[in-house]
């Protein structure tokens, strides 16, 4: 099959290197310095996986930033662009896909098109109205960052929001690549894809904020919350697992999802889903209180990324503790390998380690590794079980 995958962020490179081990993928994306990379086999994205896939000569694949070639000949079109939320419009900037779908309409209108990219509530409904074609299928996505590969190849479940044969040929398109193959696999309909693809990743946010709040809790009182935490977590029915306090949730995913769920809550009552985007406000607030109670001269910020093995800092919950101390006028500097400016938000951002270590009279890390063991008692950090 000819197969053609729309952006190379995580999600559309993921996708074209699972289905480029049985099917000719091409990737497309605008920004030409990715296509470049793919070409010569580098990632674009940290993602050990994808590293090692691109070496692979079994694959078949290209990239490229030319639209008509890329979906002239395509069977299957399948749409990973970005969806961020817009605060002024209260709602996702959908403006991506629905661009995609006009260029592919145009080229070639028998293609079958897979939205991977997250969307609100009743938009694929919306979309075939708007465009008056039945060829469009949403397809959620449950990826890891920095194991997105790996996620497709070992899917916890494939969800496709549609019931028909092609939904069933477009299920054991992924499950052909997968290395794991007893995966559950559910057909729906294309609203309940979108509702489970959000509420999936604002129960994700909940347990961050649950957990963080415990911390908080045991924080201000003088307890020791990892034992708290591995007490509660020992009821199977709770799990020990995803419960290691952080500065917040933030990310490519869950910030935007939970706001645009909850914009979707606009008009049906609700408590719990206001109160997952307040409380991870409410963390970083308290975050930013303690840091400043206990810093003395020169904060070092350790890494603006989310996640250990991840080279995304969009979103990131420290990046909300920065702003929080810059607007109390403390000096901030910024140790961000992933970083090529000598700055960051007006702040000095400093490219070697050790003299970062010196010169930070405070050190903040949202995830500590072993490079700060040497000075751990000058770091805050809430990272209780030393894992994302």
């Amino acid at each position: 099959m000819k197969i053609t995958v729309v952006g190379l962020g995580y999600v559309g490179i993921s996708n074209a290197l699972l289905l480029a081990q049985h099917h000719s993928v091409t990737m497309l994306d605008i920004d030409e310095s990715r296509v470049r990379m793919i070409e010569q086999g580098i990632s674009p994205i940290v993602d050990a996986d994808v590293t090692d896939f691109l070496k692979r000569k079994d694959l078949s694949f290209s990239a490229t930033t030319d639209a008509v070639a890329a979906y002239k000949t395509a069977e299957t079109c399948i749409i990973a662009t970005p969806t961020n939320y817009s605060p002024d419009k209260n709602y996702f900037d959908t403006s991506t896909i629905e661009s995609v779908i006009e260029d592919i309409l145009r080229i070639n209108p028998k293609a079958l098109i897979v939205i991977k990219s997250t969307v609100p509530v009743g938009y694929t409904e919306q979309l075939k109205k708007r465009f008056n074609t039945e060829s469009i299928i949403f397809m959620p996505e449950f990826l890891r960052e920095g194991k997105a590969l790996y996620d497709n190849l070992n899917p916890f479940r494939i969800i496709i929001g549609e019931k028909s044969k092609r939904a069933q040929d477009l299920s054991r398109l992924f499950l052909e690549g997968a290395q794991k193959k007893d995966v559950e696999v559910l057909f729906t309909g294309a609203t309940e894809a979108e509702a489970i693809k959000l509420f999936s990743n604002t129960y994700l946010a909940l347990r961050i904020a649950y957990f963080n709040e415990l911390d908080t809790y045991a924080e201000i009182r003088g307890l020791d919350a990892k034992e708290i935490i591995k007490g509660v977590s020992l009821d199977p029915r709770i799990g020990d697992f995803y419960n290691n306090p952080s500065f917040g949730y933030g990310g490519y995913c869950l910030p935007k999802d939970t706001k645009q769920l909850m914009a979707n809550y606009d008009d049906v009552p609700n408590n719990i889903i206001r109160a997952i985007v307040d409380a991870n406000r409410t963390r970083k607030d308290h975050i930013a209180e303690m840091i400043l109670g206990q810093a003395k001269g020169v904060i070092g910020i350790y890494r603006l990324t989310m996640k250990k093995n991840s080279d995304n800092i969009r979103s990131s919950a420290t990046q909300g503790i920065m702003k929080r101390l810059k607007a109390k006028g403390q000096e901030i500097i910024v140790f961000e390998p992933t970083i090529q400016e000598n700055t960051f938000f007006g702040s000095e951002v400093l490219h070697d380690l050790e003299t970062f270590k010196q010169r930070s009279d405070y050190i903040i890390a949202n995830r500590l590794t072993d490079e700060l063991h040497d000075v751990k008692e000058k770091v805050y950090t809430r990272d209780l079980f030393n894992e994302n």
